[in-house]
């Protein structure tokens, strides 16, 4: 993406959505449990505004991130959860304002980097729109946890575009973290977006495709939800072997979410 514009746009809007979800909410409120084990809606406001922080020194402090990652490698396991737990015990108007701060930071930040840019991260290093991407999507995730706790409906936009694509990009990543050789041929990829638009990846004649709505693809990539209680269809034993493991961000493989209802059950 030559432009970073657009991504840091919609990183933007899917930030000031959640916002306006948790903005008036109660001290009980915040205090509800989300899907992920042990967090509450606190939780993961705290830690969105903890990896906007870290990706804020990524590209403004180098020195900085590195001793970030240095103290990560030291406690891999707990890292992040800790980082989570100390900002969940901060009174929830001052965790909001934190959380505004840093992504406001971020947001200037990723407008003001140089073209061609590379940041370092846990992973790779990333360009501004590729850590841009990284924010939208793990923001898209843990607004589905803050959602799922509160009992709310989220408008469905086609910015979940930036998480599709990252969600196929991370094809190989996923298979390799599971200690699976990645298949050598591309994918098919077809999803339908909420606008009804259809988005496609990879060779028209692959003969291993998925195929169904981009929402299902972002809950399955992101693991806020089971591949039985989606409307995804695998052709082919390596992309079926893919919706098992799907996983758009990064760090070991995750534990997703079990299947519920009538899918509990095959």
């Amino acid at each position: 993406m030559s432009d970073p514009t657009p991504v840091i746009d919609d990183l933007r809007e899917e930030s000031e959505e959640l916002d306006r979800l948790v903005a008036g909410l109660s001290p009980r409120e915040w205090a509800l449990p989300t899907p992920a084990p042990g967090w509450t809606v606190a939780h993961q406001i705290a830690h969105l505004a903890w990896t906007d922080r870290s990706a804020l020194l990524s590209v403004t402090d180098e020195d900085g991130f590195r001793r970030l990652v240095e103290k990560a490698l030291a406690a891999p396991e707990s890292f992040v959860d800790e980082g989570a737990r100390e900002g969940a015990l901060v009174p929830p108007a001052e965790l909001l304002e934190q959380w505004r701060d840093g992504r406001a930071a971020l947001d200037k930040a990723l407008r003001a980097a140089p073209p061609g840019a590379r940041f370092p991260w846990y992973g790779p290093p990333m360009s501004a729109a590729s850590m841009a991407t990284a924010r939208l999507m793990e923001t898209w995730a843990h607004s589905q946890d803050v959602a799922d706790a509160l009992g709310a409906a989220r408008p469905l936009t086609d910015r979940i575009r930036q998480v599709v694509w990252l969600g196929v990009r991370t094809r190989d990543f996923a298979f390799g973290v599971h200690g699976v050789t990645p298949p050598a041929d591309a994918f098919r990829v077809e999803l339908v977006s909420p606008s009804g638009e259809l988005w496609t990846y990879g060779p028209e004649d692959a003969p291993q495709r998925v195929t169904g709505p981009a929402l299902d693809f972002c809950l399955l990539v992101t693991q806020r939800a089971h591949r039985f209680d989606l409307a995804l269809r695998a052709e082919g034993p390596d992309a079926d072997r893919w919706l098992d493991i799907a996983q758009a961000f990064a760090g070991p493989p995750g534990a997703g979410r079990p299947p519920t209802g009538e899918a509990a059950a095959r």
